[in-house]
């Protein structure tokens, strides 16, 4: 089972797809986290999310890049956070995937499938955030938005996550 979550920033997706991991009851339960610590903001981001997981099973891997080259220890539950995150650092990080981010990404997705029997990937909604971007902003936007697009037609079930409220766009292989 692939279940794709999106949400914007503080909208509940990632207490959702936990939750979603918890209820499949797979075990063991692994957490693979995509974010680079560059200062203190994301440090407290991280920290937050480790105090939410706190005491609901979950073994951390950390993975910023190269999805396609983790091994699980073992089968069972997988929750991947996230996408947005592992996107930047393969578009842009010193040895990430620069412009086959794209494939990167997907063949990582592909790569846990085959190791795991529950996988619940998380998304940001950075689109709606205005239309003035400096610098490379459209190049990541252009890139995530055909990442999110590729993982949503090969995911089994694709919700977005607002004000903590789920709502399904495809179930079962069927977008609704």
């Amino acid at each position: 089972m692939f279940t794709l979550v999106a949400g914007g920033a503080a909208s509940g997706k990632s207490g959702f797809a936990e939750e979603l991991i918890l209820q499949a009851g797979t075990q063991p339960r692994f957490y693979v986290a995509t974010m680079q610590i560059f200062d203190d903001e994301c440090r407290a981001r991280v920290e937050r999310h480790r105090t939410l997981r706190a005491g609901k099973g979950f073994q951390t891997l950390e993975c910023p890049m190269d999805l396609s080259g983790l091994r699980l220890p073992s089968s069972g539950a997988v929750l991947l956070e996230c996408i947005s995150n592992l996107t930047a650092n393969e578009l842009y990080a010193p040895g990430g995937a620069g412009r086959n981010t794209v494939q990167a990404v997907l063949d990582g997705v592909e790569n846990l499938l085959a190791q795991c029997s529950v996988l619940v990937v998380v998304t940001g909604d950075v689109f709606s955030g205005g239309s003035d971007y400096q610098g490379d902003t459209e190049t990541y936007l252009r890139v995530l938005g055909q990442v999110n697009r590729a993982l949503a037609a090969r995911a089994d079930e694709v919700c977005e996550v607002v004000c903590g409220i789920p709502h399904y766009y495809k179930r079962g292989g069927r977008v609704l």
